[in-house]
């Protein structure tokens, strides 16, 4: 029996190894998290046991999990997407939970099962993996897609109804008029909840954050935060509530204050690692020794499920107004079982409400059928265009309306991503008469774009295909105007691919990736940052009388040297941690017994290292320092201050090959 140091040291171990292993190969880390339990697990290799000390850390993670969810469930978020959450995820839910019943009745011949269990278990079968779906569909760029809507809608009531479904199933073992009771009690439980929190609590809360954010204290404002989610959990589980039910009260309290986005920032370390621990404990449940005796039952809980869950959800997209392409990808997406699935089973398990080695068969199903989602979701696309008869006839009609509306254009902009940057440079490209045109993935956008006479149409920039049907053969130039860095270098691979040499302008939030962005095929990059600081400081410099000339000569110098001058910035204790590609300005003191004392700066050849010295200072005379002529053969003295300009890694290597 390992200590807690040791166990501790296992899971964290284990844990990095998973994360590293699934990372490799494109996977979901949760999946990592979940083989690895199941590997190190008392049922596999004994390496760590389920323990009380596990469990209990476990459970925080999923109290932080509902706490961030709970973030998101602000009321104007809500009420956008009322149909999709309240309608098709309501449905979902609600007859996954009914059609359980019956269903459970065909397995009466193999363990009895009560319409209380069914009613449960049928809860959890209606859960999808939040974790492993958004992740997926993100890096697909299809959560503004109608299919990545329906799922993000869907997903939201999954995770509102988990908070029901927590009160529910510990009364369902009671009698009728008992379980009338127990959920009336807990509906008012909940509706005064709500009321303290959107009438007292939203404004109590706003007062009490600034008053701590005021202090200017980051040790301060954490402890604020974990007093906050912890003590809401705690004050729930006092009244006969869950943990899960406060942490999601408090974060809906939080979502409704200015801080929720820095909140958001620094409950997701805790969140990640705790949730992490969480998914090793799920794994560590799974007992191989039931699979091989029970193999036929899991298969049977695995396909069953996944094969009526795809079909309900299918057929409510369809019935909610999505085309059967949209419908069958919705489906496929949503097949699996997910994380609060878990914890539903678990709370199944803690009432015995159903026999444990049936509860094992249906983990072991409910794992695999994560484990093979990634997959589901990689080849949605293929499988909708193979049963939709009508999918491959959507996806021509709208590669025609982009190539309709090219057709007739030459020497033309592909604007990729039609946000706030997209629609200010179409609006300049109109005023000079230079056509566009502009491929975007938000339909609503899209729409209203459109109708206003915009020349804008549906499609992904990534794809080939939405690329040629914009004419690129013939276009002048493309500008990638999306914040998303990543989405961004799939555009220019594809672009690179099918017209070498293009002309390709990308935006991006700062030069972090700027060289990445050049290497990668992009002519010029913009780093709104960079452009930001260069118009306040042409502004500035107009103000203090610097002739205009002289104004647009500075800028456009700093613009042609590829903002070589402006890249890095001297970092204060408060700005984020360096990452090996940070740009960043690093002052360095010579001592008198440096290495570097004497020679200069063309023998040191500090560009091999990929620095360049933006200054070098030395005190002349007086005690003030002068900044000296960067020439080949200036030589260094004790004393002098250079100032280096490189990423993190490479200035540090700079400063110990100029200190010596």
């Amino acid at each position: 029996m390992p200590s807690v140091l040791q166990l501790t040291l296992i899971l964290l171990a284990s844990g990095v190894a998973g994360v590293v292993i699934f990372r490799y190969f494109g996977l979901p880390p949760i999946l990592g998290y979940l083989a690895i339990g199941v590997l190190i697990g008392p049922h596999a290799l004994g390496l760590a046991n389920d323990s009380a000390t596990v469990k209990y850390l476990a459970e925080f993670g999923v109290v932080f999990l509902m706490f961030s969810i709970g973030l998101e469930f602000n009321l104007h978020k809500l009420r956008a997407m009322r149909t999709i959450v309240f309608g098709l995820g309501g449905s979902q839910v609600i007859l996954t939970m009914l059609l359980a019943v019956p269903a459970s009745l065909l397995m009466n011949w193999i363990y009895p099962i009560s319409w209380q269990a069914a009613i449960a278990l049928g809860g959890a079968l209606a859960m999808s993996s939040t974790a492993i779906v958004t992740k997926l569909i993100a890096d697909r760029s299809e959560i503004e897609t109608e299919h990545g809507r329906n799922i993000i809608g869907i997903l939201l009531f999954q995770d509102l109804a988990v908070v029901f479904l927590l009160i529910l199933l510990p009364s369902l073992g009671k009698n009728p008029g008992d379980l009338f009771l127990a959920l009336t009690a807990a509906s008012i439980k909940i509706t005064v909840a709500l009321v303290l929190i959107f009438v007292i609590g939203q404004t109590l809360m706003s007062r009490w954050f600034g008053l701590v954010a005021k202090l200017r204290s980051q040790e301060l404002f954490m402890l604020n935060l974990l007093l906050i989610v912890l003590g809401m959990a705690g004050l729930t589980e006092h009244f006969g509530l869950s943990l899960a039910l406060g942490a999601f009260l408090a974060g809906m309290l939080i979502a409704e204050t200015p801080y929720r986005h820095q909140v958001e920032e620094d409950v997701k370390p805790f969140k990640d690692v705790l949730l992490g621990l969480f998914f090793i404990t799920i794994g560590m449940l799974l007992d191989f020794e039931v699979i091989h005796q029970q193999w036929m039952l899991v298969l049977l809980l695995l396909i069953g499920p996944l094969i009526f869950k795809f079909g309900l959800i299918a057929l409510l997209s369809r019935a909610f107004g999505s085309s059967p392409g949209i419908s069958i990808r919705t489906g496929l997406c949503l097949a699996q079982a997910g994380e609060f699935g878990f914890v539903l089973l678990n709370q199944i398990d803690g009432l015995d409400l159903i026999d444990p080695a049936l509860s094992q068969a249906i983990l072991a199903a409910m794992l695999l059928s994560m484990f093979g989602a990634p997959f589901l979701i990689q080849y949605s696309d293929r499988i909708a265009m193979r049963f939709s008869s009508n999918e491959w006839l959507l996806q021509s009609l709208a590669l025609t309306r982009v190539a309709a509306k090219s057709v007739r254009t030459e020497n033309h902009v592909v604007i990729c991503g039609f946000g706030r940057s997209g629609q200010s440079l179409a609006r300049m490209l109109d005023q000079e008469k230079i056509p566009y045109i502009a491929l975007d993935m938000d339909p609503d956008r899209v729409k209203e774009a459109a109708a206003a006479g915009d020349n804008v149409v549906y499609g992904d920039a990534s794809r080939e295909n939405y690329l040629v049907a914009a004419g690129l053969a013939r276009a002048k130039a493309v500008v990638i105007t999306y914040a998303d860095t990543p989405a961004s270098f799939k555009v220019l691979h594809q672009v690179e691919h099918l017209r070498p040499g293009m002309t390709v302008l990308v935006r991006t939030k700062d030069d972090a990736d700027l060289t990445k962005l050049q290497a990668a095929g992009a002519t010029e990059v913009v780093p709104e940052l960079i452009e930001g600081s260069l118009m306040m400081a042409s502004h500035v410099l107009l103000i203090m009388g610097v002739p205009m000339r002289k104004v647009v000569r500075r800028i456009t110098g700093a613009r042609e040297a590829r903002y070589s001058l402006l890249r890095g910035y001297f970092r204060g204790v408060n700005d984020e941690v360096d990452t090996k590609e940070s740009w960043r300005l690093h002052s360095v003191t010579l001592l008198p017994e440096s290495a570097s004392i004497g020679q200069t700066l063309e023998e040191l050849h500090l560009e091999n290292e990929g620095v360049s010295v933006q200054a070098v200072r030395r005190k002349v005379g007086g005690s003030d320092y002068v900044k000296l002529a960067l020439t080949p053969d200036l030589r260094l003295q004790a004393n002098d201050i250079l100032v280096l300009s490189g990423n993190s890694e490479a200035t540090d290597l700079a400063e110990s090959k100029l200190l010596g």
